[in-house]
């Protein structure tokens, strides 16, 4: 079948799903923990046990969803709206549970029912979403294209995320008060239910032969029976060496994230307030206006990247990576030293925040980027493989490991705060918490950023080799079965960590996800 079109108005809609999902990942990251800490009575260790409860329950709803995504058209209304549209059509109406998770003043139990129902609305959304550059397209260049649009509208909308608190303050006449978060998560969800539904109508879904659509309904099955071999067969996905060093590529560069910006909001509010001579009052606008600096040069090196993917003939995601974890690294230590300089430094003082807040800000734009354009093409590695195209249960285990992670990152974070001594409700923090903030936020990214580099060495996914990948793809379905060149052989064994024999179904996998059934096996899976 002939591909459709893809204009500019298809890769500005699909871009424009990431203001939910990195938009309200932004304001989350940011804002949830120091919100619940300043203004609604919540301990650091409650807070980040919210995050841990929502997503122990996440765990088995990601990836579900993940699967009922990929099956959707065994129903007639699946086959009515599409398999991954429907989901968006009926998250729409329950986007605003988003504005429910700013209201002070409530019990630990109103805040952790308000963010799971909120997270499973998000998952509802950005699973389906994270498959349709690859419904879309098969091509490389096409798949980084929508990966940068989608990248580049996420690091806006997470400028928006972090700068409006300021913006609220200001227009209340400058007075810190939970009513800002409030009004912030109210706007905001009305913005996400505009989004999804201009995604809704600028994308379509990969069309399955009459063939692929007669064999879902013939093998639907009950719903039990769905959730028992679930798991098992998702933990196929883990069978494709690419995917796993995807994963870890992904995790370091994200959760080093999500630690940095846990703890930041806390830096910027009590550390740089105490040494730029803020006032307790200014916390808020203070972290808001640093945490968009930041997004902003994020920005500035998504598109510089973006327009790396558009007009050069090679792209080697992998050190790119490891160019953003150097860059990342030292802002970071670059911002925990600032807060050392001398005082009466101010001129050295504030260029060498400018400094700082530039390389963390570069790093932190390509480490967001990579993961998000490697993405698209691990579908095409799993079919080599399996014959098979999966993109709804790479999308669910992707979103499930992402926010498994988080939780762990968050909850950490939570611990080590009531550990250094973060007292709940104040807005003067001593000498020793601040201390303790900027340990968390330059010992725990740094870590992270070192494994994710070394991951990084052993990816070998690039321009050519994906060309390669997609030759013998096409070799595959015309009915061949040996390898086009030794290159190519070892190219693609690379990528999948299968032997060449072992590929297009001849392996435990398929058997595995067509019975729920992970067995063990002695295939040079590495």
């Amino acid at each position: 079948m002939k591909e459709k079109k893809i204009g500019l108005i298809n890769y500005a809609g699909y871009g424009l799903g990431d203001v939910l999902g990195a938009g309200s990942m932004a304001i989350i990251g940011a804002w949830v923990l120091f919100f619940y800490t300043t203004y609604c009575g919540i301990s650091p260790i409650q807070a980040g046990l919210i995050f841990a409860i929502a997503r122990i329950l996440d765990a088995v709803a990601s990836p579900l969803i993940g699967y009922m995504s990929d099956n959707a058209e065994a129903s007639a209304i699946g086959r009515r709206f599409g398999r991954r549209h429907l989901f968006l059509l009926i998250a729409i109406p329950l986007i605003p549970s988003f504005a429910l998770m700013w209201v002070s003043g409530q019990h630990f139990l109103y805040y952790l029912c308000t963010y799971v129902f909120f997270e499973l609305v998000y998952a509802s959304v950005l699973i389906p979403y994270e498959t349709l550059a690859a419904e879309m397209t098969d091509d490389f260049r096409k798949k980084g294209m929508f990966a940068g649009a989608r990248i580049f509208v996420g690091h806006l909308s997470a400028i928006a995320a972090t700068i409006m608190p300021a913006w609220i303050v200001a227009a209340l006449g400058g007075k810190d008060s939970p009513d800002t978060f409030l009004i912030m998560g109210g706007i905001f969800s009305v913005i996400f239910m505009v989004v999804v539904a201009v995604v809704y109508f600028t994308t379509w879904e990969r069309k399955r032969s009459p063939e692929e659509l007669a064999l879902i309904l013939s093998q639907r099955k009950s719903l039990s029976s769905v959730i028992s071999g679930l798991y098992q067969g998702l933990g196929a996905t883990f069978k494709i060496r690419a995917f796993r060093l995807h994963l870890g590529m992904y995790l370091g560069g994200y959760i080093s994230q999500d630690i940095f910006n846990a703890a930041f909001t806390y830096f910027a509010a009590f550390a740089l307030t105490a040494a730029l001579g803020f006032a307790a009052n200014d916390l808020v606008s203070l972290s808001s206006y640093m945490l968009a600096g930041i997004f902003s040069v994020q920005t500035l090196a998504v598109a510089a990247v973006f327009a790396a993917v558009s007009f050069l003939p090679r792209f080697y995601p992998a050190i790119t990576y490891r160019f953003a974890v150097a860059a990342y690294i030292l802002g970071i230590v670059g911002l925990a030293s600032f807060y050392y300089l001398i005082e009466d430094q101010a001129a050295t003082q504030m260029a060498w925040l400018v400094v700082a807040l530039i390389f963390t800000g570069i790093g932190r734009g390509i480490l967001n980027y990579i993961p998000w354009n490697t993405y698209n093409y691990m579908a095409d590695v799993d079919q080599i493989v399996t014959g098979m195209r999966r993109e709804g249960s790479f999308a669910g285990v992707m979103t499930f490991t992402r926010k498994a992670a988080q939780a762990v990152a968050v909850f950490s974070v939570g611990v080590a705060l009531e550990a250094g001594g973060l007292v709940k409700g104040e807005k003067l923090q001593s000498e020793q918490t601040m201390q303790s903030i900027i340990l968390i936020m330059t010992v725990g990214p740094v870590i992270v950023l070192l494994m994710g580099f070394w991951v990084s060495t052993k990816f070998k996914l690039h321009t050519d080799t994906h060309a390669i990948l997609m030759r013998e793809i096409a070799r595959f379905k015309q009915g061949k079965r040996e390898p086009s060149s030794e290159q190519s052989r070892a190219v693609v064994e690379d990528l999948t960590g299968w032997r060449y024999s072992q590929l297009w179904g001849n392996n435990s996998v398929v058997a595995s996800i067509e019975r729920g059934e992970v067995k063990k096996t002695s295939a040079s899976a590495t």
